[in-house]
């Protein structure tokens, strides 16, 4: 299991992701944000740490089609 992140790193990645995003955040919503944030990194170590097998692939493939000319 990965070490939790910390308070700064997350308010780093609120940081980074909102000025990546062009995605104004105000100050006083920053540490919801941040507390959402780590809710979901904490959910996705949780998936990550599943086991998985080959019958746990998914069916699903996805075939292109090119579009008919002229339509």
């Amino acid at each position: 299991m990965a070490t939790p992140l910390t308070a700064d790193q997350l308010d780093r990645i609120v940081h980074a992701n909102a000025a990546a995003l062009d995605l104004r955040i105000a100050i006083e919503h920053r540490p919801g944000v941040a507390n959402y944030f780590k809710l979901a990194a904490d959910m996705a170590e949780l998936v990550m740490g599943l086991p998985l097998g080959p019958d746990d692939e998914s069916g699903s493939v996805f075939t292109p089609v090119s579009p008919e000319v002229g339509s």
